[in-house]
């Protein structure tokens, strides 16, 4: 579907091709995150409400052709939309009339304004203050896992009309990669949802298509640890843990895989979408 590049002081080095790591964690077999509670997952989720503006520069966007996956829609609404990445993908399709954005982080919002100029405005996936059947499609990336899935599937329901499409999104790091793999629990990243993993909906809604790809993003190492910096898990750590998870990254990274600071790191990624659609109603 395509190789997303972020500009780097070095576009003609050579790749360098780190060595096999072997005797890690076993990869994830969820087909949700762990948290221990309600609580845990909202407090995981509350993480970002700073950091947009290293979280937008550093984070990878996604193929475009994914939107090939809904149908034309006049009225589109992407929901937990962060600092806009997903956002600007519809704006910039014709598929799509209007566009509009929704996020519980007021941060992330000031950020997406700069980049996708479309009525945007703090909320949840369970409580979105739209009218009722307003939308003909919703867009949910990498948000969709932070969400109480049962209660914003009867939100998304109650917003959108009766053939409306809901459209699920994930990029993660490709953790079939043995050296992605450790680089993934180094920055406590990306290994949460297993190979061909389904994600939770509720009636009305059911899984009527999905995709799965994989692709490329180039990262100098300074980028890698920018990276790491918007995770939920350095969000919420204190100094003491972000400067042990900065040691081990630079000697993974530097000395174990042996990137120069002007070297280019190839992340690979696993791309998973779905569509959702409604259950057909039975008429009276």
């Amino acid at each position: 579907m395509g190789v997303e590049k972020l500009e780097t002081h070095n576009k003609h080095e050579k790749d360098r091709k780190p060595r096999i790591i072997v005797n890690i964690p076993p990869v994830s077999r969820r087909h949700s995150p762990k948290f221990a509670s309600d609580s845990h997952r909202l407090t995981s989720a509350r993480a970002f409400t700073s950091g947009s503006n290293t979280y937008h520069d550093v984070r990878p966007s996604y193929p475009p052709d994914i939107l090939r996956l809904l149908r034309p829609a006049r009225r589109v609404l992407d929901v937990g939309a962060g600092t806009g990445k997903f956002t600007q993908l519809l704006c910039e399709s014709p598929r799509f009339d209007q566009v509009y954005a929704l996020d519980p982080s007021m941060d992330m919002l000031r950020t997406l304004v700069r980049f996708a100029p479309v009525p945007a405005w703090q909320a949840t996936a369970e409580h979105t203050g739209c009218a009722a059947q307003l939308f003909d499609a919703v867009t949910c990336a990498q948000a969709w896992h932070w969400v109480d899935t049962k209660q914003a599937s009867a939100e998304l329901d109650r917003i959108t009309t009766r053939d409306a499409q809901v459209l699920l999104v994930w990029n993660t790091l490709d953790v079939s990669v043995p050296w992605v793999h450790r680089l993934s629990r180094i920055m406590h990243s990306g290994d949460m949802l297993t190979q061909g993993f389904l994600p939770s909906v509720y009636k009305p809604w059911i899984i009527t298509d999905q995709v799965h790809d994989r692709w490329e993003q180039e990262l100098l190492p300074a980028q890698v640890h920018e990276l790491t910096h918007t995770r939920s898990y350095w969000l919420r750590s204190n100094e003491r843990i972000r400067a042990r998870v900065t040691a081990n990254l630079s000697w993974y990274l530097g000395e174990h895989l042996g990137y120069g600071p002007n070297d280019i790191v190839t992340l690979p990624y696993r791309l998973d979408g779905f569509v959702l659609s409604k259950i057909a109603q039975k008429l009276p």
